[in-house]
């Protein structure tokens, strides 16, 4: 396994959560610290649904994936989408909602696992209608472009999340694959049976020392800069915020945190969690001068609460499956930092 990151996974006295009755949505409009709701933890003989609201993905490109969550004692129904293919996405808009909206509605699917990220969920997110899955709710996984499904159940449902690796993640043959791609694959299993999970980040010389605790919200910094004053807007009040992101320039990484900062996102929370974040290259004559920890502290120096980078989450092998929506505690020390669920 690899040095620096490992996961402890107990199983959790809370499950019974699951199951708890007498919860009603919360608008958009209610204070951050509103009741969450816990989906069903998953059961041997439990059906995930397999669907790409993003980019295209072919039917042999998930073999892997499939077969594992079958060896999980699953069974696994394949969206329509896959293997379609409307230039860069997983078929047309009209078809991509189709297929997530069936997963929605369909009782007898108690997990969705979107099949790869790319983009395309802003573009059908206000098509879809979440009433039955109000009513009846399922784990939807998923990181990348599947933050915009995120932010949205979260602002509007209260209702937990998995960001997680996705089909396209799963190695096609597990006996040369890395530990941490197992360990972290692993974990999305972990999660969906009701696993507590406590995943420990290194020492960063960036930390920032200290506890917190609150709902885990976040991911992929692009989307949630890109829904700021949208219906999907991120609620970010009282709340662990992580964030992670790939292919950018440094500037434009910039630019997306003033706008956190700018919006409010960064001042009243409980802790912030740094993933990984893969560079684009300066060009030539054009370096922007900061790095990514120079880049966060700057937007977050008057504020006091706990700062983790390096964490293991992001377009990276170390991605961990983190339960959006669900209370976390924190704690971020001299000798590294652990991020636990409740």
């Amino acid at each position: 396994m690899n040095r620096k990151y490992f996961i402890s996974s107990l199983v959790t006295a809370g499950a019974a959560l699951s199951t708890t009755s007498g919860w009603a949505a919360a608008p958009s409009s209610a204070p951050s610290r509103r009741s969450h709701k816990i989906p069903s933890y998953l059961k041997p003989g439990d059906t995930i649904g397999v669907t790409s609201p993003a980019g295209y993905i072919s039917l042999q490109e998930i073999q892997s994936a499939v077969q594992l969550m079958e060896s999980w004692g699953f069974k696994v129904i394949i969206g329509a989408t896959i293997g379609k293919k409307d230039f860069t996405y997983g078929g047309t808009d009209d078809e991509r909602t189709t297929d997530l909206q069936q997963m929605l509605d369909n009782p007898d699917i108690k997990a969705i696992m979107c099949a790869r990220g790319g983009y395309g969920l802003v573009r059908i997110i206000d098509r879809i209608n979440f009433k039955q899955f109000k009513k009846h709710p399922k784990w939807v996984i998923g990181f990348s472009d599947i933050t915009v499904l995120h932010c949205h159940i979260n602002r509007h449902f209260g209702i937990a999340t998995l960001h997680s690796k996705m089909c396209n993640s799963f190695p096609d043959d597990w006996t040369k694959a890395e530990p941490i791609q197992i360990t972290t694959i692993e974990s999305i299993k972990q999660a969906l049976v009701g696993e507590d999970l406590k995943y420990i980040a290194p020492v960063a010389a960036q930390n920032r020392v200290g506890r917190g605790e609150g709902q885990l919200v976040g991911g992929n910094l692009s989307m949630v800069a890109t829904l700021s004053g949208t219906q999907s807007d991120l609620e970010t009040k009282h709340k662990i915020l992580f964030l992670e992101d790939t292919g950018e320039y440094l500037y434009n990484i910039d630019r997306m945190f003033w706008n956190l900062k700018r919006t409010g996102k960064l001042d009243k929370l409980a802790g912030l969690v740094i993933g990984g974040f893969k560079i684009k290259p300066d060009e030539p004559g054009e370096e922007f001068g900061k790095t990514v920890y120079d880049i966060v502290m700057e937007k977050v120096k008057e504020y006091d609460y706990p700062v983790c980078f390096d964490f293991p989450v992001g377009h990276q092998r170390s991605n961990f499956a983190l339960k959006c929506g669900v209370p976390h505690i924190l704690e971020v020390g001299t000798d590294g930092s652990t991020l636990q669920s409740l």
